[in-house]
C-alpha cells in the first residue's frame, strides 16, 4: 500500500468514528429524528476535512470529489442510530469514538496538507483544524459550548499529534510510523486528560482588590 493509500485509509476510519460520535452526541444532547442524527454525524465526520481543503484551495473538497466520504459518514451515523441501545452499554462510547477520530484526523489532516504543498507550520495548524473542526460544528448545532473552549485537553493533543506527523518525515522517519506515533500521542494525552483531570491553562482574572 502506498503512503497516500495508507493516509486515505486512516482518514476513512476517522470519518466512520467521528460519524458515530456525532450521531451519538446528537441523540444524547437533543431529540432529533433520523435525518437530524445522520446530518449531525456527517457534519462531525467531514466538517473539518472540508475546511482544510477549502483553505488549501483543493476545490471542490475531497468529500465532494468521491462517493466514499459521504457514504462512510452516512453509514456510521446509521449504525449509531440503529445500535444506540447497544452502544450505550459500552463504557463511554462517545469519548472512545471522539478520541479515535481526533487522533486519526490530526495526523492525516497534517500529512495531507503537506502533500498539498503546505509548509510545516501551516500543515500542523490544518491538522488541528481537521481534527477539531467537525466536532466544533457539531457542538454549535446542538447548542453546546465547543469542546475546544472548555479547558479540557482537546485541541492541544490534536496539535501535538500533528506536530509529530509533520516533523517526523522531516527528520527522516517515514510517514506511516510518524502518523502512528502522532496518533498514539494524541490519544494518550486526550485519554490522560480525561482520566487525570488534566486541563489546558486558563487565564486567571484579577480580583478588584488586586487592581487597587
Amino acid at each position: 500500500m502506498t503512503a497516500q493509500g495508507f493516509l486515505l485509509l486512516l482518514e476513512l476510519v476517522g470519518v466512520f468514528a467521528f460519524a458515530l460520535d456525532g450521531a451519538l452526541t446528537a441523540m444524547r444532547s437533543t431529540h432529533l429524528d433520523l435525518f437530524g442524527v445522520v446530518a449531525l454525524g456527517i457534519v462531525t465526520a467531514v466538517g473539518g476535512g472540508i475546511m482544510r481543503d477549502v483553505l488549501l484551495g483543493e476545490l471542490p473538497p475531497a468529500t465532494f470529489r468521491t462517493w466514499y466520504y459521504l457514504a462512510i459518514a452516512t453509514g456510521g451515523a446509521l449504525v449509531a442510530f440503529w445500535s444506540h441501545r447497544l452502544l450505550a452499554r459500552m463504557a463511554r462510547p462517545i469519548f472512545v469514538f471522539d478520541t479515535v477520530g481526533l487522533s486519526l484526523f490530526a495526523v492525516t489532516g497534517a500529512q495531507l496538507a503537506v502533500d498539498a504543498g503546505a509548509d510545516a507550520g501551516q500543515a500542523i495548524l490544518l491538522g488541528g483544524l481537521t481534527a477539531v473542526g467537525g466536532g466544533t460544528l457539531r457542538d454549535v448545532l446542538v447548542r453546546k459550548v465547543p469542546s475546544i473552549l472548555t479547558g479540557g485537553l482537546y485541541a492541544v493533543p490534536a496539535l501535538l499529534g500533528a506536530v509529530v506527523a509533520v516533523v517526523g518525515p522531516l527528520l527522516g522517519v517515514s510517514s506511516g510510523p510518524a502518523a502512528f506515533v502522532g496518533g498514539v500521542l494524541c490519544a494518550a494525552l486526550r485519554t490522560g486528560g480525561a482520566l487525570r483531570g488534566w486541563k489546558a491553562p486558563r487565564a486567571t482574572l484579577a480580583s478588584p482588590e488586586d487592581l487597587d
